[in-house]
């Protein structure tokens, strides 16, 4: 989805000619799984960090993405939905030695950067799930990125609802229901994506415990408690993102329980390669764009795997020298507090999904899918306070699970890694202290707004200051 396309509208004769290239792509990429034609190489680590732009003034959203990046002509930087935000990308690295100090040194200088071209044209930004000053009317055609791929997203989103609008409906700590007729609720949510190359061999186990990790994930870093002012879920991302893309499968199932912002409903059983024949069978073409290139760039198959957001992903990309290869994408993450904080929840993860993937026993045999699942909604809306069932029929606590058994884990897997010592103490040390601190960005947003009222600008200006520090979250005043 990160690439530009000439049109954003489409006639019948594009959709079936797509159509045909993607069924001629998915069956090379069968053919590329029986014959294990993917790149054998070590673990590689990857994010994108989704931003926004915001007036200096109000710390509204800023509309202005397209002078933003063009000022900072940066390659690693792309515009996103809306035109207040926009997406940095890091140089992917060995998932080894000082890996996270050097994503982490990479991170600040790109921020750095950013920040001072923010100040040439009299914005702020900001690293947050969901923006706390936005409003409904935010959100709006006229806000859209000057770009043709995003018309044509929300016209074919349009015309696959037949019309009918957007109803966004979640019950948290408070009620908020509202109509919308475009997909930009989409932008109200940003993430901090994790991505991991891995080999065919690892790929199904790594896949499966990352579906487990997820709903741990999302109670560590849960940071978009408010929305238009409510106080809703610990992680209203979610709901959010799953209402605001609501186009489901094909024909009569498109408002079923085929839905292209989903968890999935089960484990991956024998290879990835189940997620894209699905894509082929439940999901109708969004983007029906054609391209010149060899069917063996798989360039349409990976255009259709964008518009499906799995909320962990399987990517098909390519090696230096051509060779494919297989990444996981980890989506459940909110974006901010802090750069650190960003980075120590990738080294989390990292250590985590490696070290449960090897375990003896596969996780995948000692959880049912059904409780992966409900595990990664109750996450959702209570962060660190849900309660989990677990292996062997157990049930913990979120953050007792994560201080007591999946930090140890995480440390055992970049051992395992062989990343340097020094790194995985300092950036597992800031999970560990915000553990026994008992606090994501989501209690500390709660917190600010119990002691100080519920000003969103104020909760806004004293987060972005706090961020601004450079301060893990564990330090941050209330």
């Amino acid at each position: 989805m990160g690439e530009e396309i000439l049109s954003s509208q489409f006639s019948m004769e594009d959709h079936a000619r797509f159509r045909a290239r993607l069924e001629e792509e998915t069956r090379l990429l069968q053919q590329y799984f029986d014959e294990q034609q993917f790149s054998s190489a070590e673990p590689v680590a990857g994010f994108e960090l989704e931003a926004w732009l915001l007036d200096r003034d109000q710390l509204s959203p800023l509309a202005a993405n397209e002078l933003f990046l063009k000022r900072l002509d940066n390659p690693l930087a792309s515009p996103e939905l809306a035109s207040f935000n926009f997406e940095l990308n890091n140089t992917p690295h060995s998932l080894s030695g000082h890996v996270f100090s050097c994503m982490h040194n990479e991170l600040k200088r790109q921020w750095q950067q950013c920040r001072e071209v923010a100040k040439q044209i009299e914005a702020e930004l900001l690293i947050i799930g969901i923006l706390p000053t936005l409003s409904n009317d935010d959100l709006s055609l006229g806000n859209m990125s000057n770009m043709a791929r995003y018309r044509a997203l929300n016209r074919e989103a349009l015309r696959r609802r037949k019309g009918r609008p957007l109803v966004f409906d979640i019950n948290g700590r408070e009620h908020l229901r509202i109509t919308h007729r475009d997909v930009m609720l989409e932008s109200a949510t940003t993430s901090f994506q994790i991505h991991m190359q891995m080999n065919l061999a690892q790929s199904v186990r790594l896949f499966n415990a990352s579906l487990i990790l997820s709903a741990p994930m999302v109670a560590l870093t849960a940071n978009s408690p408010f929305l238009f002012g409510k106080d809703l879920w610990d992680e209203t991302r979610i709901p959010l993102f799953e209402q605001a893309v609501a186009v489901g499968g094909f024909e009569d199932a498109a408002f079923g329980p085929i839905h292209r912002v989903s968890f999935g409903d089960g484990y991956v059983r024998e290879s990835l390669m189940e997620c894209f024949t699905d894509n082929l069978q439940h999901y109708p073409v969004l983007l029906p764009v054609e391209f010149d290139d060899r069917p063996s760039q798989l360039h349409h198959l990976r255009v259709h795997n964008g518009t499906i957001w799995r909320w962990n992903r399987p990517l098909i990309g390519f090696d230096d020298d051509g060779t494919i290869h297989l990444r996981l994408e980890q989506r459940v993450l909110p974006a901010g507090p802090s750069i650190v904080d960003s980075i120590a929840n990738a080294a989390f993860f990292y250590g985590a999904v490696y070290a449960l993937a090897n375990e003896e026993t596969a996780p995948e045999q000692r959880l049912a899918f059904n409780h992966v699942r409900d595990n990664f909604y109750r996450a959702a809306r209570l962060g660190l306070a849900a309660s989990f069932n677990w292996f062997d029929g157990h049930q913990v606590n979120a953050r007792e699970l994560l201080l007591e058994v999946l930090l140890p884990l995480a440390r055992s897997g970049l051992q395992q890694l062989g990343v340097a010592l020094t790194d995985s103490q300092e950036y597992l040390q800031i999970i560990e202290q915000r553990l026994r601190n008992n606090i994501n960005g989501a209690c500390w947003q709660r917190a600010w707004v119990a002691k100080h009222g519920c000003d969103m600008q104020a909760l806004t200006e004293a987060y972005l200051r706090r961020q601004e520090s450079g301060e893990p979250l564990h330090g941050w005043t209330i």
